[in-house]
């Protein structure tokens, strides 16, 4: 998801030096569209199902509701978040929108690879055992 992002925003920020007019100008268009597709491709085979299955992995029995729902919230609050930004965001730069979702996707692949526990093989009582 980040390299696309990456891809996207450099394509944006080319656009700014290249006349309209240019074969180059419509090839980075491409690009830039090509990139959001494989972002979204890559969103929803990873990151996108991330909330629903550490939901149904780390979270006890016992709060499994309460935290499942507040979990869902912050989910939905977020997407919200980032769909009310985002032509906010394009306005002032295409290109810096675009970075700053490329250092989102980085800041998400290292928190969950150092936070997330692996959960293959492990029963509920050996993953809890990791947050305590």
């Amino acid at each position: 998801m980040a390299l696309s992002l990456l891809v996207v925003s450099i394509s944006f920020y080319l656009k700014e030096y290249i006349s309209p007019d240019s074969d180059l100008y419509a090839t980075l268009s491409l690009v830039s569209v090509a990139g959001v597709v494989v972002m979204v491709i890559a969103f929803s085979l990873g990151l996108g199902a991330m909330p629903w299955i550490i939901m149904s992995k780390i979270l006890p029995i016992n709060i499994k509701g309460l935290a499942g729902s507040f979990a869902t919230l912050a989910n939905w609050f977020f997407s919200w978040l980032v769909t009310l930004t985002a032509n906010l965001l394009l306005d002032w730069s295409s290109g810096g929108t675009f970075t700053i979702y490329t250092a989102a996707c980085v800041f998400t692949a290292g928190f969950v690879a150092i936070w997330v526990p692996e959960t293959k093989g492990k029963t509920l009582e050996e993953i809890q055992q990791f947050f305590r």
